[in-house]
């Protein structure tokens, strides 16, 4: 067995190691979804933390850290290269720094375990305690710098057993379980003698028998008639979408698809589907609605909203409801860079990628009322929103539907755009509702509230997809508390893991 303790201890290879088991969490995620795998990558990063000092611990989780974004989310390199025009070398080295600067979160989570919460002797509250300080992390890096919330460990459990636990403690209480089944049965510890190990073997069943049995309680009722919907899938190439001399053409396009579909409840398009500041673009926008409500159709459209109630210029990502004043959404979380840059007086004109098309964009409130349409509250969520899982849930607890429009394209043909759907469906099953989900190029679709998807149609091609909706009403545990009850349990845990520690260092 001295092999394992090399790859246990300080060193290359124990190093070499966190970086593989980081990239089998990707593995276990969307488009791949195998979910064993990323139990494995937590089991690996356990044990191998476990005889480190704090900074060896913390070397080695950011090369957990590393081999998690490096495989995980690298697509940004697209946008860079592809849409911000730096050269492949440059493209490569912000993509490196990117992943190198996210894999610090996890260095961090890796230096507190060993320096301040790992307990002396490995058991229950070892196994406890890292799922604990896990969660305490995630709720950590999707706020921290405006937050980054992907790859959560709770996600690989869309369509598992555990996604019962979803609309109880959401996408959080799955990572936590997660995280806590790969401990315990990495632990030998909790095995070794039959009392303790029947205690794991009956908290296991219970955690994974207790998401079935979850997976089929309705948390939300119905709430009148379904809706009839058309979502449009315009498939605008990216470089032309704020090319003056195209926008005619996207606008024509827009029409003439929407037209085509016949009478429905809600006609859907994507994000900036139309690219001209709304004072500009109104009265093409009124003229559809007006045309729409004659056979009943209620128009939604992503359009940049321009604002000039502060004495100057702000332009915001909005989504708005056709033909009705005010009846409009601003986005609040922003992209990094793709709408905002930061630094912005000392980055602009450095190079093209600083200065992106449509990079200047004010932040919404963050507070606002839902959008109304067809008699029905909705919650939106503009793109990169709706991986936010308690900025979506207090939306969505006062909407009977979910709406999400996105623009994908930055993304190409990677896996960025398929991990981006699987969240979209993680927060229809925390809300106990049904999303619209209108994108420009993929992945379009209609989820029910069970994280389903009942619709969808092919990436890359100009689709419309017609489907139902079934608006829902109701307020499940995690929509009417969000985190709060998670976050508090896992401070009381983490609190008592240095408690306990010190108390075992202490002299007798």
């Amino acid at each position: 067995m001295q092999w394992i303790d090399r790859l246990r201890g300080p060193g290359w290879m124990g190093n070499l190691l966190a970086i593989v088991a980081g990239g089998l969490t990707t593995l276990a995620l969307a488009p791949f979804d195998l979910w064993p795998l990323g139990l494995a990558s937590i089991a690996l990063l356990y044990q191998v933390l476990q005889p480190l000092t704090p900074r060896q611990a913390a070397l080695r989780g950011w090369c957990w850290g590393l081999g998690l974004f490096a495989s995980g989310v690298s697509w940004v390199y697209i946008s860079i290269h592809v849409h911000g025009y730096a050269s492949p070398v440059l493209a490569g080295l912000l993509t490196g720094l990117f992943v190198a600067g996210l894999a610090l979160v996890i260095a961090l989570t890796a230096w507190l375990w060993a320096g301040w919460l790992r307990p002396i002797k490995a058991g229950w509250w070892s196994c406890i305690g890292f799922a604990c300080l896990w969660v305490a992390q995630e709720i950590f890096r999707g706020w921290f710098l405006t937050g980054f919330p992907w790859l959560y460990q709770g996600y690989m459990h869309t369509d598992t057993w555990l996604s019962g636990f979803a609309p109880v403690g959401g996408v959080w209480l799955l990572s936590l379980l997660t995280v806590l089944t790969a401990c315990l049965l990495a632990e030998p510890a909790v095995w070794k003698r039959l009392p303790q190990a029947a205690c794991a073997s009956a908290l296991l069943l219970a955690i994974w028998l207790g998401g079935l049995g979850l997976r089929h309680i309705e948390w939300t009722q119905p709430a009148g008639d379904p809706l009839s919907v058309a979502l449009i899938q315009a498939d605008i190439p990216q470089s032309r979408k704020w090319d003056p001399d195209h926008i005619q053409h996207t606008l024509s396009l827009y029409r003439d698809m929407s037209y085509a579909q016949g009478p429905v409840d809600l006609i859907v398009w994507p994000e900036t589907a139309i690219p001209v500041l709304q004072t500009q673009a109104q009265g093409f926008a009124d003229a559809m609605a007006a045309n729409f409500a004659e056979q009943g159709t209620t128009l939604i459209t992503g359009i940049p909203v321009d604002n000039y109630d502060t004495g100057e210029l702000r332009i915001y990502n909005g989504i708005m409801v056709a033909g009705s004043a005010g009846n409009h959404y601003l986005k609040n979380k922003l992209v990094p860079f793709g709408e905002y840059v930061p630094m912005e007086q000392v980055l602009r004109g450095l190079i093209a990628f600083f200065d992106l098309p449509m990079s200047s964009f004010s932040r919404g409130p963050a507070v606002q009322a839902p959008l109304e349409a067809a008699g029905y509250q909705l919650a939106p969520f503009i793109c990169y929103e709706a991986v936010y899982p308690d900025f979506a849930a207090r939306l969505a607890a006062k909407s009977e539907l979910l709406i999400t429009i996105s623009n994908d394209s930055w993304f190409g043909e990677s896996i960025g755009p398929l991990q981006h759907l699987q969240m979209a469906r993680m927060r229809a099953m925390e809300s106990g509702r049904w999303m619209i989900r209108g994108t420009n190029n993929g992945v379009t679709a209609l989820i029910d509230h069970q994280g389903r998807i009942t619709a969808s149609i092919p990436q890359f091609e100009q689709l419309a997809l017609n489907g139902w909706v079934q608006p829902r009403e109701g307020l499940g545990p995690y929509l009417r508390w969000r985190s709060w009850p998670l976050s508090l349990a896992v401070l009381v845990v983490l609190l008592a893991c240095v408690i306990r520690r010190r108390r075992y260092r202490q002299p007798t």
